[in-house]
């Protein structure tokens, strides 16, 4: 199973003549960043929301929005007068002193923090519990939306795998070919610049041999196929958290796939390269959004 970091989540329950709603989102990041936005009457329960959530935030940049609405559209808010004269006086003072335009002052106060607040009182048991049942089922949400996402990105990069693994079996009549060309064209230089009596054919297939020895990409070949079989193994796998090791292993496949290029030596070969290499980029940037 796969889960994918990207995730949306929403939920609502009623209240009283209130209702609460909760809405969770997610992106793909290398850590943990969770940001909770609520009413300032529910800031006691910070705490307790973010163990919450730590279930579902192994990785990711998470943000979580509650709002509490009024059934009426009477929304209780209060105007701390004594910090708004405070600011204002401090403000205006400046603005003479330095002679600088005062603009809209209220405006600007009123979007300072604490200025205007809540007037409601800490939550009660009763108004908690329905908070934490409405977060649990925006959560639930979250988890299935990243579940179907995590799903289509699994379908996907067994594809690529699969594409991969079929470019590394055509590489091997290339291979054949390959020495072929590669002694004909070296002995015809040598016949060009030489002249055929002066060539030492002993030592001609020594040089063959250790030409054809560095360009081997046999080495390469295994440990590809290897490392596939490695992701499919990882993706199978009964783990909610496997896009780290799945980042390890793409990288490992990517160091070969580049060995590879670098000995081809051949444009057929080259061709089947650049082919893996594109599938490889696909497999990265589907592991990059995975948890």
């Amino acid at each position: 199973m796969l889960l994918s970091m990207t995730g949306y989540g929403r939920a609502k329950l009623p209240y009283q003549e209130k209702t609460i709603s909760v809405e969770v989102r997610s992106l793909n990041s290398k850590y943990t960043d969770l940001r909770i936005k609520y009413p300032q009457n529910y800031r006691e329960k910070e705490v307790e929301l973010r163990k919450m959530v730590s279930r579902y935030a192994q990785r990711g940049k998470i943000d979580i929005n509650i709002e509490v609405k009024s059934e009426h559209g009477d929304e209780a808010f209060g105007l701390n007068k004594s910090l708004f004269r405070r600011y204002f006086q401090e403000l205006n003072s400046l603005a003479t002193e330095l002679d600088f335009p005062k603009g809209d002052m209220l405006q600007a106060i009123l979007r300072i923090p604490n200025v205007i607040s809540n007037e409601e009182d800490s939550m009660d048991d009763d108004e908690w519990q329905t908070l934490v049942e409405t977060m649990n089922q925006a959560l639930k949400n979250f988890g299935q939306y990243r579940e179907a996402e995590g799903q289509a990105m699994e379908a996907d990069l067994r594809e690529r795998l699969t594409n991969i693994t079929s470019f590394l079996k055509q590489l091997d009549p290339h291979e054949a070919e390959r020495v072929t060309r590669l002694r004909q064209r070296l002995s015809q230089n040598l016949e060009e610049y030489l002249g055929k009596d002066k060539i030492d054919e002993n030592r001609f297939e020594q040089e063959i041999l250790f030409y054809l020895e560095k360009i081997d990409i046999t080495e390469e070949k295994v440990r590809l196929e290897q490392h596939c079989k490695y992701f499919l193994e990882q993706l199978d796998l009964d783990m909610a958290s496997k896009g780290r090791k799945l980042n390890f292993i793409s990288q490992e496949m990517g160091r070969e796939i580049n060995t590879m290029g670098a000995k081809a030596y051949s444009a057929n070969i080259q061709r089947l390269v650049v082919g893996m290499k594109d599938e490889l980029e696909k497999v990265k940037e589907q592991v990059a959004n995975s948890l």
